[in-house]
């Protein structure tokens, strides 16, 4: 009997080590980039079967993004210093007798280069706009992310510059990471802005990561728990209490909520539960049925336009 058991239990041992040991590795290249300027990422789904299996054994190898496009309109370089001792860069873009300010944060794997667009319009409606490279992005320093767990103090990092430049009412506009970083950078540091653009948030990391195992085709259990668990312990956070849809619980400032219907990165129920969590009454929500995880000023300029500036009329 003893022996029968060793022959079951050690193979068993075995595999839960190795899971464990994969994991923690695809945790640890998920959440690391490098510098590497002639690499370009791929999305999942755009990569072909041997691609997919190279992830598999070999874990995704993420470079770091390049802030390649610049504003074409006058700008202040502005460099902020995180608590670890990481410098952010930023783009100040004043604009005269401004109503008020938007400072705009990008998601996983962008930087601010990739919203001037956004940004262009939040000035034409007479705004001036803040826009930051996150750590471990675009001219940011740092290599690791933390999928808008840390991201949360270089919200706060944000708001305070911003805070410092204007007496005006300062709306929060992000994308996906950006906006689960919004999301839990308001409650823990007491923000207070006028008003919050939410586009395309993930409701928990658990989720997030559910979504990568989804893309390229792997079995969501046992391997999202386990990248969740991971990726936490190697950040120094319990990564299955990183949920927007709680940080949601506590905000209480007009929200305006997008999402696109072809979206394979976060569900329609994601969306329901951090729409339904918010605790503001005066929020709503619309869905680009043609848009997937996208900018919707790009992919539907005339109706985000006319969502964002009925928004912010209010």
């Amino acid at each position: 009997m003893r022996r029968i058991l060793k022959k079951v239990l050690y193979p068993l041992l075995f595999l839960v080590l190795l899971l464990n040991f994969i994991a923690a590795f695809h945790a640890w290249k998920f959440t690391h980039f490098y510098e590497d300027n002639r690499h370009r990422n791929k999305r999942p789904e755009e990569m072909n079967t041997g691609e997919k299996l190279q992830i598999i054994f070999l874990g995704v190898r993420l470079s770091k993004s390049i802030t390649s496009a610049h504003p074409d309109v006058p700008y202040e370089t502005v460099r902020l210093l995180t608590s670890s001792g990481l410098h952010l860069e930023g783009w100040w873009m004043p604009v005269a007798n401004a109503k008020g300010a938007v400072i705009l944060f990008h998601g996983y794997g962008g930087n601010k280069g990739s919203h001037l667009p956004e940004a262009d319009w939040f000035r034409q409606l007479g705004y001036s706009t803040f826009m930051i490279d996150f750590r471990a992005h675009g001219n940011s320093d740092g290599s690791t992310c933390s999928i808008g767990y840390k991201e949360a103090e270089d919200v706060k990092l944000a708001w305070d510059f911003v805070a410092s430049k204007t007496k005006q009412p300062i709306t929060l506009w992000g994308m996906s990471m950006g906006a689960a970083a919004i999301l839990k950078a308001v409650p823990e540091y007491h923000l207070t802005p006028q008003k919050i653009i939410l586009e395309s948030p993930f409701a928990t990391l658990l989720d997030a990561v559910k979504s990568r195992m989804r893309s390229v085709h792997l079995p969501a259990v046992p391997l999202s728990q386990l990248l969740t668990f991971w990726g936490g312990i190697e950040q120094g956070f319990w990564g299955f209490n990183h949920n927007p849809e709680d940080y949601a619980s506590h905000i209480q400032v007009p929200v305006l909520y997008m999402w696109g219907q072809q979206d394979i990165r976060v569900t329609p129920d994601e969306t329901q539960r951090v729409f339904s969590h918010l605790a503001t009454t005066n929020k709503k929500l619309y869905i680009f049925k043609d848009a997937g995880h996208q900018s919707f000023c790009l992919k539907d300029g005339p109706r985000w336009k006319k969502l964002t500036q009925d928004f912010l009329a209010q």
